[in-house]
């Protein structure tokens, strides 16, 4: 069948939404534009958050975010630039997590919107209007789907994980420094 479906059309429309979006957004952390802080900004930010070393924290999250959103928007290399996306927008899930799930409160639903929708992408592949289908589909194997997302998965888990206990780490300091000062 030479001619394109739906499928193809909305796959389309759904890559460059959510390619596009998750571009701009990582394009805010590494180079400032469209009022973000820039690589300086997003370290100390992540610092704050507590993933450490924050300036390569923020280099991997802008990274992930500009060159998997523009990587899907293409259509090439689906199943790596998805994962990519899907695991940076865990990272920052785990950040929304403690206000809830609606962003009006600061929760992690347009982050967990844009990780769901990369998985997805990176399973369903790009469809037919896409550079992985221009280039004979080199870079969009099936076995690169499990292999894509088990990787980033294990690396996510770690990161978050790592983060999640410098944060536990510091609340716990910071109690103990407020019992101390409230027994003096």
């Amino acid at each position: 069948m030479t001619c394109f479906d739906r499928r193809d059309l909305g796959l389309l429309l759904l890559r460059l939404g959510t390619g596009g979006v998750l571009a701009a957004h990582g394009t805010q952390k590494l180079f400032g534009w469209f009022g973000g802080p820039g690589i300086a900004g997003t370290g100390q930010a992540m610092e704050s958050m507590g993933y450490a070393p924050g300036r390569a924290s923020a280099t991997a999250a802008g990274l992930a975010e500009a060159g998997g959103g523009a990587l899907l928007a293409l259509g090439l290399a689906t199943p790596a630039a998805g994962a990519a996306a899907a695991g940076a927008m865990a990272g920052a899930s785990a950040v929304h997590a403690p206000n809830g799930f609606f962003a009006q409160e600061g929760g992690y639903e347009f982050a967990a919107s844009l990780g769901l929708a990369s998985a997805g992408l990176a399973v369903a592949g790009p469809g037919r209007l896409s550079l992985d289908r221009a280039f004979g589909d080199v870079f969009n194997r099936g076995w690169m789907v499990p292999v894509a997302l088990g990787v980033t998965a294990a690396v996510t888990a770690a990161v978050v994980g790592a983060r999640n206990c410098r944060v536990r780490r510091t609340a716990e300091e910071a109690a103990g420094e407020q019992e101390a000062l409230f027994e003096q």
